[in-house]
């Protein structure tokens, strides 16, 4: 019985189980920096809810002016344990900023003034933040 036609396709690579060379891979794009922020709506003091209204404004006046070439939003649901050691429940944002890596140290003074204006603003714990390296081409 003859080689199944997939592997015979692949020639040595297959039998070898090498991958090919990184010559042969096209990289496009150039390095970027994205940065999620995580951005809860309930108060640990009890107050009210911050609503979409507000939420958009603070993005208008902190984040907009800091990255006007641009950034997404997203609606979630999420859940952590406060400080008390209670599992919270609350809508939340997403907020996604991709910048060049050049730009990581500038970014980084930028992005927690956006962090600590949020939470004094709206008595929040905290607002995570996760980062990741990337490679992007517009």
């Amino acid at each position: 019985m003859g080689t199944p036609v997939a592997y015979a396709t692949l020639g040595d690579e297959a039998s070898t189980g090498s991958q090919p060379a990184a010559s042969a891979v096209a990289v496009r794009g150039k390095a970027y920096i994205e940065t999620r922020l995580f951005f809860g709506t309930e108060r640990p003091d009890g107050g009210p809810r911050v609503t979409d209204r507000q939420f958009h404004a603070f993005i208008d006046e902190e984040v907009t002016p800091r990255f006007p070439n641009g950034l997404t939003i997203q609606d979630g649901r999420g859940q952590w344990r406060d400080s008390h050691g209670l599992i919270e429940r609350e809508r939340s944002y997403e907020l996604t900023l991709l910048y060049p890596a050049s730009e990581a140290r500038v970014r980084d003074a930028q992005i927690e003034r956006i962090r600590n204006a949020y939470e004094k603003a709206y008595a929040q714990d905290s607002v995570a933040r996760i980062e990741e390296r990337a490679t992007a081409d517009f």
